[in-house]
């Protein structure tokens, strides 16, 4: 039992160290030629400290052989062979130094190249994830895993990799040297070593795993430090005098935070000396073996220098290859997470369908039903309705009855778990998903307010016209948006929001109408869905805009989320949902025959009026 366990320690352990490769393989992809100029340099630096060690013991030997020859004049005849070693040496020592600043540079340069291009691949995959990747706290733990260190680990392990290699040369040479004294001070050398490796590969595996449990604390740390200091936050702090209260919290988390790492850092620290004591130790019994080998002149006074250097700095050259081996060990944790993100299974999408089977047939419902992965609640229920091109279908409904959830699974953020949606007779499953959502322009309740100028805060509704001046235009005059962008210092060029220089900041009504001409800019799209977009204009703008709205989308089917009962009133069809289901849908006059639910909400609102 204890044998089996032993061995599957052992196999997770070294299991870990499959990333290696794959790391190498990312560096030598990021830039061939760097890679290639790291290799040589560790290359010439593995060999040169064993050189310039054996170049010690020739010149101190030459000095005694040529001091013996002459001791009691200062006529050095024989100088010529220590002048010349000692020349060698400083050549070995220069190039020593130059092997050692390009491997910094190679490495600076490196790490900016491979830190973009780890950041790259995160993103990259982030653009392949469905909503509900984002929208589950524990991916999204993985993916902040996979973002904090992924950047530096890859480029953190091919240097060690790298040390490693040339740590084996010099201990290769070293070893060959250190044989000609005795072979078990290579073995003193090699025990002397362990303690340190011991101590690092401990803790590397325990700082991982405090790296990784606490994700969620330390996203709610950058939470509270985002809530404080960004501009979108700081009224409503100020106003509800949160700061105080946010900043304990802040400090709570920290001090939460601060407590595991230190104690962590006091342990690795104190194990880390007193195993390091070892390791003194065993270098000084040498010490003392080396030297008495001297006094006894079983060894000359040259060899003793050469031996006592080799031994040193063998011990710190095997310490440091031991090392490279626990910091590798390390390096392949944290890479791990960035290599279960990457590899985080996507559904792909099958469809590849361009265009439908009933060209005229508009959108089908047919008893679709849908709930959020977790969550045992259905979100929607049976929910059948037919609206046809041209019409305009109106959703009301209170607050979580599931109107926007409808939203997000015609444009196909969310997939049915059961039942089908038609666009033009064929499943939405089986459009090509570029295709589809190019027929839809969208404007949700909770928009995104880009920093970027005007024009293109308007154009990233269409990215492949962004920068289209005269469709910005177009669509700015369909939102309504033209009469106060033309007011704007530069128009079109005006820089919005306050992050960048000379920003100007928008109404909440004014963005509205910026989000609704963005809707527009997709001159192709026959589908428009609103969720909410008049939300911070009042009544009366609503209406004219919504009168505008009929007259210019007229061919265009068009989903309508709204609490104002005097704009929905104005649509082909009203759904009334309630909990996830359709419980009423008609025309305004038929439903308020009918004397249900909207009936009453419309009653109720019309009397605020009066």
């Amino acid at each position: 039992m204890g044998i089996r366990k032993i061995h599957n320690t052992l196999r997770q352990t070294f299991s870990v160290f499959r990333y290696s490769g794959r790391a190498i393989g990312l560096v030598w992809s990021t830039s061939r030629f760097l890679t290639i100029i790291l290799a040589v340099f560790t290359l010439i630096g593995g060999l040169l400290p064993a050189a310039i060690a054996y170049i010690g013991k020739l010149i101190v030997d030459a000095v005694i052989s040529t001091s013996q020859i002459n001791p009691q004049n200062g006529n050095f005849v024989n100088t010529y062979h220590p002048l010349m070693y000692v020349g060698i040496e400083a050549v070995a020592v220069a190039l020593l130094a130059l092997t050692q600043r390009g491997l910094s540079v190679c490495q600076s340069l490196l790490r900016a190249l491979l830190g973009h291009r780890v950041n790259e691949l995160i993103l990259e995959k982030a653009l392949t994830l469905e909503l509900a990747h984002f929208e589950n706290s524990e991916f999204y733990d993985k993916m902040v895993n996979a973002r904090r260190e992924a950047s530096s680990r890859p480029l953190s392990l091919v240097n060690r990799t790298f040390g490693l290699v040339q740590s084996a040369l010099s201990l290769v040479t070293f070893g060959a040297l250190l044989l000609d004294f005795s072979g078990w001070a290579v073995a003193v050398l090699i025990l002397g070593s362990m303690p340190s490796f011991i101590a690092e590969t401990k803790f590397a595996g325990q700082a991982f795993r405090l790296f990784r449990w606490r994700a969620p604390e330390t996203r709610q740390q950058h939470y509270f430090e985002t809530l404080l200091a960004r501009e979108d936050f700081a009224s409503e702090v100020k106003l509800y005098q949160l700061g105080e209260m946010l900043l304990g919290r802040y400090r709570n988390n920290f001090q939460q935070l601060y407590g595991e790492d230190r104690d962590l850092t006091l342990r690795r620290g104190l194990w880390g000396y007193l195993l390091s004591l070892l390791s003194t130790a065993t270098l000084y019994i040498a010490y003392a073996w080396i030297v008495l080998e001297t006094v006894a002149r079983r060894i000359s006074v040259g060899e003793m220098t050469m031996y006592l250097t080799v031994f040193r700095q063998g011990q710190n050259t095997f310490a440091s290859a031991l090392t490279s081996i626990g910091g590798m060990y390390e390096d392949n944790l944290y890479l791990s997470n960035l290599y279960e993100f990457l590899e985080e299974k996507v559904p792909l999408s099958i469809g590849k369908a361009t265009k439908g089977i009933k060209p005229k047939d508009g959108i089908r419902f047919e008893n679709v039903t849908f709930a959020y992965e977790g969550s045992s609640q259905i979100a929607l229920k049976d929910i059948s309705f037919h609206i046809k091109p041209g019409e305009k279908l109106a959703i009301v409904g209170e607050n979580g009855s599931g109107k926007t959830t409808l939203i997000k699974l015609l444009t196909r953020l969310y997939t049915p778990i059961s039942g089908r949606i038609l666009l033009d007779g064929l499943d939405l499953q089986e459009w090509d998903i570029d295709e589809l959502r190019r027929r839809i322009g969208v404007i949700f309740q909770n928009f995104v307010r880009y920093q970027f100028t005007v024009g293109e805060n308007i154009g990233v509704g269409d990215v492949q016209r962004i920068e289209d001046r005269e469709l910005w235009e177009i669509s700015a005059s369909k939102g309504m948006a033209l009469s106060f962008i033309e007011k704007l210092p530069t128009g079109f060029s005006t820089q919005l929001g306050k992050w960048f220089h000379q920003g100007q900041e928008l109404s909440g009504g004014q963005w509205q109408k910026i989000a609704l001409a963005r809707a527009f800019m997709r001159t192709s799209a026959d589908i428009l869905v609103l969720d909410e977009p008049t939300s911070a204009m009042d009544p009366q703008a609503e209406f004219d805009i919504f009168n505008h709205f009929r007259s210019i989308t007229q061919n265009q089917m068009v989903f309508l989320i709204s609490h104002r009962f005097s704009t929905v009133r104005m649509a082909d069809k009203i759904l009334v949902i309630e909990a996830g289901e359709i419980i009423e849908q008609g025309t305004h006059e038929e439903l308020l025959q009918n004397d249900g639910r909207y009936a009453r909400l419309f009653a109720l609102q019309a009397a605020g009026y009066k």
